[in-house]
């Protein structure tokens, strides 16, 4: 897959002079490749208003820079050898030493390049098409082998291995496998915790594909669900339905995070839903724009996009379903596609 990089270091170009910076000194990893496409764990790149470039990096990556569509030079400190007088830096990026040790010239900016990368050209959502397609073929490969006296870590690391085997660079972030009571904990950590009968069971895992990420959440039943378990995966279900029909071209984030929060606050388990609706997806697993009850900002077109709503309840279990999906002025396009319907396995 090829990108344009000269297109996206000309659009980030632009916007410099409305942050007052003749130049943007970038050194997030994840940004220095998205404006270049050098991978690497030690590079800069200057990019100026006028539209020229810079990049830097050490010896480890020169002979590959060097086979890139921008001029490069070979440095240690990459930051200090580009950083030039008024230029801006990434203030969430570079450290408070380096900031320092540049001087105080430089002038410290938001997620500019992040704000760029939101919206995907026609190569990356080929990339996270397939990311989530590979990611739906796991579950389904992966689901018909949950039983009981499988461990959370057993199961977490057999999605993994599929995604894997199923042509995955890797797994896009540590797959969370949540059984029973653990179902309560958001961000559940796999343990020998064995599957029981009558567990919920919920997994959240996705893969990655050419450098971007899927992301997904299913929670199964393990037999016939108890009616409590069954009201509580319904009413997600619900808000999660909610949530993707608020997804469009100029939404507010906020607003979005609250076609779906309201209906479990209207349940009566508002205080039971202890995140934001859903996060972009893209290089990196969790990146602009972000949706949740404070977040400002509207959406744009050909964004990816998740929506997770969930409910926890301490000590009994939770249920999530999510979903990567993309804005689209015709409505939002589904990227994962396994069902919503609740599995009894």
């Amino acid at each position: 897959m090829t990108f344009d990089y000269p297109a996206r270091r000309a659009r980030l170009a632009e916007l410099l002079p409305g942050r007052e910076v003749p130049a943007l000194l970038v050194t997030s990893p994840i940004n220095v490749r998205y404006l270049t496409g050098l991978a690497s764990s030690n590079a800069a790149v200057l990019v100026r208003a006028d539209g020229s470039a810079l990049l830097a990096t050490d010896n480890r990556y020169i002979d590959k820079a060097r086979t890139l569509d921008v001029p490069s030079v070979e440095a240690s400190d990459v930051a200090g050898t580009l950083a030039e007088p008024g230029a801006g830096i990434e203030a969430a990026i570079m450290s408070v030493a380096t900031y320092r040790r540049l001087g105080a010239g430089l002038v410290p900016l938001g997620p500019v390049v992040e704000a760029l990368r939101a919206v995907k050209d026609d190569g990356e959502l080929e990339l996270l098409r397939t990311a989530c397609e590979i990611t739906d073929q796991a579950f389904a490969d992966i689901s018909v082998q949950i039983i009981p006296g499988m461990t959370e870590r057993d199961l977490a690391r057999r999605l993994e291995n599929r995604m894997t085997e199923l042509g995955a660079d890797k797994p896009a972030f540590d797959t969370i496998v949540a059984a029973g009571e653990n179902g309560a904990i958001p961000h559940h950590t796999p343990t020998d915790r064995e599957l029981r009968a009558g567990d919920l069971v919920t997994m959240d895992f996705g893969a990655r594909y050419g450098g971007y990420h899927a992301d997904m959440t299913r929670t199964v039943s393990l037999g016939t669900p108890a009616a409590w378990q069954r009201e509580l995966y319904d009413l997600v279900a619900e808000a999660q339905r909610a949530g993707r029909h608020a997804l469009a071209p100029g939404a507010e984030a906020k607003d979005v995070d609250a076609a779906a929060r309201s209906v479990i606050e209207d349940a009566g388990h508002g205080g039971h839903f202890r995140h934001g609706l859903g996060h972009g997806v893209g290089l990196e697993i969790h990146e602009e724009p972000f949706l949740g009850p404070s977040r400002t900002g509207r959406l744009k077109d050909r964004v990816p996009i998740t929506v997770e709503p969930g409910i926890y309840l301490p000590g009994r279990g939770g249920v999530r379903i999510e979903d990567t999906l993309v804005t689209r002025e015709g409505g939002p396009e589904l990227f994962t596609k396994t069902t919503k319907e609740l599995l009894v396995l």
